[in-house]
């Protein structure tokens, strides 16, 4: 009997697989497709059948949930089934897949994943493809991976411009930011209780000046919760990326893909006003410095006093004498400045900076624009607090007898389906009033204790300097001041010599001189409200 080529290729290919145990090697794109598209199993049970039918033993599966091309190292299970094959060097394996597109969807690394087998001896069963070594097939095969490769790319192509467009419309379409949960029926982004009782104040104390540096901001999303893992300095780029993106003030923007900022379709954790003030606190020196790790009590101004040559912060370090007496000095470090290694005694420096905060005291006429300017913000915020407690103490209410209303119903309902329908209903709205909080600034702070607080701040900010230690001086600093002080040796501070804060102050009394003429606050009248009683009086 003549055997036809057919029947010959059979014959090896089964010589071939003589003696070999059976791998199973299952992929799907998506974690989604993986939990509840079936996907999985039925790609492990088509291949399992197969193991049986070839009378070869199933010994493991290796399942994936990755999308793309790409290294197929960076597959978990693809690594892990590599390092299943070399733990076990005297075993020869058959690798059982479904479809070539499981295989690898991007050309490079088909052929790359396609030679790491085969040094390591692994036959390879496609149920719908046949590899064949012979110059036409291994043509084919090239053929094949090239066009997942493409219908790859083109899928890739066609996700983005959906997304983009998703965007351009004002919904975030890629995966959502921490602090937020989408909703799943509108699918729209809401703010949660992480969101809300966590990053809303951190960005809110960066924007206002309670949270000094980035670092501060770190250190407060840890110590709340909101991160947990690292330590605070692990998420200094983190912190950077959350307080740029206009995401958090209710805006969409993604420079990625050209789409410009526009008003979003979810609701802000913070207002825009508070997004501008955090990118101007960006945009200076200052604000943007993180916590130092060689601050010490020896040297409270390392890493604030700037070289007024080069602009870089001045190092400080004691020197020891032949005697072995040591004299603290500060110093630039910077081998490019003219005033490299050039020294300025310790006392110079600091008994300067003292000077400056002596002389920059607010004045008792102008600390009378304090206690208006105090009072003044201080009703607003307690009437709008008092407002957005009762809206939301009133939703709360509303959410409240849905959640009544959907629960009766559920119970009424005839079918199932219709049953699970109202209860998926009920559960955004649950949802929705676990998240809910009140949110605003803490008015419980005594009034008076506040306002003094600030005015004694501002009247002598010496007196504070010398009674805090080396951190709180730092974050002190950056209240005082807008960013790092050049300081010059035997000429002192290249500032405009006044406190900033005392500047805004002394600047606005200047402009509102009526405002300082009054003899205290007075509460207001009935007939006047608080702005008619404290207003600029025409001449």
């Amino acid at each position: 009997m003549k055997y036809t080529p057919m029947q010959e290729k059979n014959q090896n290919n089964d010589s071939e697989l003589s003696g070999r145990i059976g791998l199973v090697y299952a992929r799907v794109s998506s974690i989604g497709q993986a939990n509840y598209g079936g996907g999985l199993e039925s790609q492990e049970s088509r291949c399992i059948r197969e193991l049986k039918n070839l009378q070869i033993p199933h010994v493991k599966t290796f399942s994936d949930s990755f999308t793309g091309g790409g290294d197929f190292m960076k597959r978990p299970a693809m690594s892990e089934l590599l390092a299943y094959v070399d733990s076990h060097p005297h075993q020869k394996f058959l690798i059982v897949f479904d479809d070539l597109k499981r295989f690898a969807r991007d050309v490079e690394f088909h052929l790359k994943l396609r030679a790491a087998l085969r040094y390591r001896n692994v036959a390879l069963r496609c149920l719908n493809y046949t590899f064949d070594e012979s110059p036409e097939g291994v043509y084919t095969e090239l053929i094949m991976a090239g066009h997942a490769q493409l219908e790859r790319q083109q899928n890739r192509r066609q996700v983005i411009q959906k997304q983009r467009a998703r965007m351009e419309s004002g919904h975030w379409s890629l995966a959502a930011k921490k602090g937020y949960t989408r909703n799943p029926v509108t699918r729209i982004l809401q703010p949660n209780n992480l969101g809300l009782t966590m990053l809303k104040p951190a960005l809110e104390g960066f924007a206002t000046g309670n949270l000094i540096r980035k670092i501060d901001v770190c250190r407060f999303l840890v110590e709340s919760g909101f991160w947990n893992k690292q330590r605070p300095e692990k998420y200094i780029h983190r912190i950077d990326s959350i307080l740029r993106d206009p995401f958090f003030c209710g805006d969409i923007e993604y420079k990625r893909w050209d789409v410009t900022r526009r008003k979003g379709q979810h609701d802000g954790i913070i207002s825009s006003e508070i997004y501008e003030k955090i990118q101007r606190r960006l945009s200076t020196r200052g604000a943007t410095a993180r916590v130092r790790k060689d601050i010490s009590d020896e040297f409270p101004l390392r890493g604030l006093v700037l070289c007024s040559c080069c602009l870089n912060p001045l190092t400080a370090a004691n020197t020891t004498k032949k005697n072995g007496k040591k004299f603290p000095y500060y110093y630039c470090q910077h081998k490019d400045c003219e005033k490299y290694a050039s020294m300025i005694r310790k006392q110079e420096v600091e008994d300067n900076f003292r000077h400056l905060l002596h002389h920059n005291y607010l004045r008792k006429d102008v600390s009378k624009i304090v206690e208006v300017v105090f009072d003044r913000l201080w009703t607003q915020e307690s009437i709008v607090y008092s407002q957005h407690k009762q809206g939301v103490e009133h939703r709360k209410k509303d959410l409240q007898v849905e959640i009544a209303e959907l629960s009766q119903l559920a119970r009424r309902a005839q079918s199932e389906a219709v049953q699970r329908g109202y209860e998926a209903q009920m559960e955004r709205v649950v949802n929705e009033l676990d998240n809910i909080h009140v949110g605003g600034d803490d008015l419980d702070i005594p009034y008076r204790t506040a306002l003094n607080k600030v005015s004694g701040l501002l009247k002598n900010p010496l007196v504070i300097w010398d009674n805090v230690d080396t951190l709180e001086r730092h974050r002190l600093f950056f209240f005082l001041f807008e960013e790092k002080l050049p300081y010059t040796k035997n000429i002192g501070y290249r500032t405009a010599n006044s406190v900033s804060n005392v500047r805004l102050f002394e600047e606005f009394a200047v402009a509102n001189p009526h405002l300082v003429e009054m003899g205290g606050i007075e509460p207001p009248s009935k007939k006047r409200n608080l702005y008619e009683s404290t207003r600029c009086r025409s001449p």
